[in-house]
């Protein structure tokens, strides 16, 4: 029998300004975008919009409900742009070497890290991701709740940057987008961007 994963069932989309993200993230058309962890793919589903018709979108999670919710919800939008999948990003994300141009992990990556599988997980993100391609994090801000995990769960800004600095992921920008969450964004480089800003 399949564990169903922490958080699962939980989604930080209703939480946030979509629009506020969407406009950090900056998302071109023919975007390969992966959104890790995806839920029933809510993030998915508004990134499609921007990312066009030639656009790929790989919407990943190991909660199977999650994935069949997603399925039924492309077919009766009539959305051919999202590709959804289950399994277990901790030990494999099922796409080529270095062609993910953005990869979303929204309020995932505490849940890892609680798990012990944040290190599988962002290997294979490193592994996804194209040379000076972008890792979004979307986390809860280190206030008490709710809504959101305990604030000893939570990760603040630093603490993320911390965790990805041995992936020579580079804090490009940190950006507030709503009363409960931040976005970090961060480019696949090995050199420290001297252009970071934070909120």
């Amino acid at each position: 029998m399949r564990e169903k994963p922490t958080g699962a069932g939980k989604s930080s989309f209703d939480l946030l300004d979509t629009k506020k993200l969407f406009s950090e993230l900056q998302l071109k058309e023919n975007t390969t975008f992966l959104d890790l962890a995806c839920g029933k793919g809510a993030y998915s589903i508004a990134a499609s919009e921007y990312i066009g018709q030639n656009g790929y979108i790989y919407a990943v999670d190991l909660w199977k409900e999650g994935i069949d919710h997603l399925r039924m919800e492309i077919e009766s939008r009539k959305i051919h742009n999202i590709y959804p999948n289950v399994v277990d990003v901790s030990q494999t994300i099922p796409v080529e070497d270095h062609c993910i141009d953005v990869c979303l992990m929204a309020t995932v990556l505490h849940d890892l890290i609680q798990d012990h599988k944040q290190k599988g997980s962002l290997d294979e993100v490193k592994r996804v991701l194209k040379h000076g391609g972008t890792l979004a994090v979307v986390e809860f801000k280190k206030i008490e709740g709710p809504p959101g995990p305990p604030v000893k769960v939570r990760i603040s800004v630093e603490e993320v940057e911390e965790h990805l600095r041995p992936y020579a992921l580079v804090l490009r920008k940190a950006a507030e987008i709503g009363p409960y969450n931040y976005l970090a964004i961060f480019t696949n480089q090995h050199s420290a961007d001297s252009n970071k800003e934070k909120f």
